[in-house]
C-alpha cells in the first residue's frame, strides 16, 4: 500500500527536529525497561541514536514501556567501552558523565550546546573506572530526599532535557532538519517510510531509490516488493 501524504508529512515533520549531535551512551545498562524507557525519552528529546556497551553476545530487548521507540532511535550496541567513547571524541562529542567525583558539577552548569553524549552506568556499579576517566565532564543531579541517585532512565530523561532546553535558548535547536547531515536526513527518511523495501536494498547492496515530494518511491520495484510497500 502507497505511503498517505500525511503519514510522509508526519515522518518529515519529526525527522525535522531530530540531532545528530545529541546522543546517549548506556554502559551496561540492559534492564529492558530502563532501556525502553531511555529510548522513548530520546525519541521526545529529537535524539537520532543512542549507544549501549554490553556485555558481549547479549542482545538488548525492550517491553512495551518504549511504545515503538526502537523503531524511530536507532540503537548502537557496543561491547567495550574505552573503544566507543574514544570513537565519540573522534567525532567531536563531548563526553558527560554521571559520576560523582571530586570536579563533578551540578547538571545545570553544564553546556550541551555543542555535540554532546551523556555516559551513564548502570544503578548498581555506575560507570566503570575506564568510562569515568575518560569524560571530559563529570556531572552530577542534587537529590533532596533520603534516596542517593535517579533510576538510570529519569536521569537520561533530566540530562536530555536540559540540552534541550539550553539548545533552544540558544537558538541552535533545529526545525527544518538543519540538525542532520542531507545525505543522512534522506537516508533516515527512507528507512521510515519504506523500513522492508529499505532492508532488500540493503540486501542488494544498492542505493535507495529517490523519493518525489509526496513521499512516493520514484522507481519501478518488482511487484513482490511492491505489494508489501
Amino acid at each position: 500500500m502507497p505511503l498517505l501524504p500525511r503519514r510522509f508529512e508526519r515522518l518529515r515533520a519529526v525527522l525535522d527536529q531530530r540531532m545528530a549531535d545529541l546522543t546517549v551512551v548506556l554502559e551496561h545498562v540492559h534492564k529492558p525497561h530502563n532501556l525502553s524507557a531511555i529510548l522513548r525519552s530520546c525519541d521526545a528529546a529529537g535524539v537520532l541514536e543512542a549507544h549501549v556497551i554490553n556485555l558481549r553476545g547479549r542482545t538488548p530487548t525492550f517491553n512495551e514501556t518504549a511504545l515503538g521507540s526502537q523503531k524511530w532511535v536507532e540503537l548502537r550496541s557496543h561491547s567495550e567501552t574505552s573503544a566507543t567513547l574514544l570513537q565519540l571524541k573522534e567525532r567531536g562529542f563531548r563526553l558527560v558523565g554521571t559520576h560523582l567525583g571530586v570536579e563533578a558539577v551540578d547538571y545545570r552548569d553544564g553546556d550541551y550546546t555543542g555535540p554532546t553524549a551523556f555516559v551513564l552506568g548502570a544503578e548498581k556499579w555506575g560507570l566503570s573506572e575506564t568510562g569515568a576517566q575518560l569524560m571530559d565532564q563529570a556531572v552530577f543531579i542534587p537529590m533532596h530526599g533520603m534516596v542517593q541517585s535517579l533510576n538510570v532512565s529519569v536521569a537520561a530523561a533530566t540530562l536530555l532535557f536540559e540540552a534541550l532546553r539550553q539548545r533552544r535558548a540558544a537558538g541552535v535547536l533545529p526545525s527544518h532538519g538543519e540538525g542532520l547531515p542531507p545525505e543522512l536526513y534522506q537516508q533516515r527518511l527512507f528507512e521510515w517510510a519504506y523500513p522492508q523495501v529499505a532492508a532488500w536494498c540493503r540486501q542488494q547492496g544498492r542505493a535507495y531509490p529517490e523519493l518525489n515530494e509526496d513521499g512516493a518511491i520514484a522507481e519501478e520495484l518488482p511487484r513482490t516488493l511492491r505489494v508489501r510497500c
